[in-house]
């Protein structure tokens, strides 16, 4: 015969047991202490350190994407450090940065046909290249120049900081600017419809 107050006692002790691992739906997880390791799932849950954006926009009768990856300052110094003056660079993060029209349009006042394409850029001291490619779907470092399609300069003027590298497109009819955005810098190139 089984004794009441050991039931009541192995009773007692599984609830014990299990309730340290109950929480509610709406609680969270404690933040690590300062200066700890943070676990690789925090890190993973906080996305990746130069996310992916596509932005969109229709010059004339062309639609515009450019998909690319938004790397941030995080306290470094960007042009001529970080992005070294003279050196031709991805313009974003990680894969190649895409540019894909859907008709045809001048870009800085140079023809290009509709298509997908892979957008470099060239920082110097004292300017801003755009590097249109047609290698596309390669990693952003895989850059090879025989396969330029054009170059053209950027009209670069000062800005207020930006934090995260930012690609916009203005649209327009029949001609629209895109931009290079990053630290104390921007580069703008037009785009015309053709």
């Amino acid at each position: 015969m089984i004794r009441p107050y050991l039931i009541l006692a192995l009773a007692l002790g599984l609830g014990a047991c299990t309730a340290g691992d109950q929480r509610s739906a709406d609680s969270a997880p404690a933040a690590a202490p300062a200066g700890s390791d943070t676990a690789p799932a925090e890190a993973a849950a906080r996305g990746p350190a130069s996310p992916r954006d596509t932005v969109r926009g229709t010059i004339g009768s062309a639609s515009v994407l450019v998909d690319y990856g938004r790397p941030s300052r995080r306290g470094r110094e960007i042009f001529g450090s970080l992005v070294p003056f003279g050196q031709v660079w991805r313009s974003g993060a990680n894969a190649a940065t895409t540019l894909v029209l859907g008709a045809p349009v001048s870009i800085g006042g140079q023809p290009l046909d509709a298509g997908t394409y892979t957008l470099y850029s060239l920082p110097r001291a004292d300017g801003w290249t755009l590097i249109v490619n047609g290698q596309t779907g390669q990693w952003g470092t895989e850059y090879a120049e025989s396969r330029d399609v054009l170059r053209v300069p950027l009209d670069r003027s000062s800005v207020a900081a930006v934090d995260t590298f930012t690609i916009s497109i203005e649209s327009g009819d029949p001609e629209g600017r895109l931009l290079l955005a990053w630290d104390t810098l921007q580069g703008a190139v037009s785009v015309r419809a053709r």
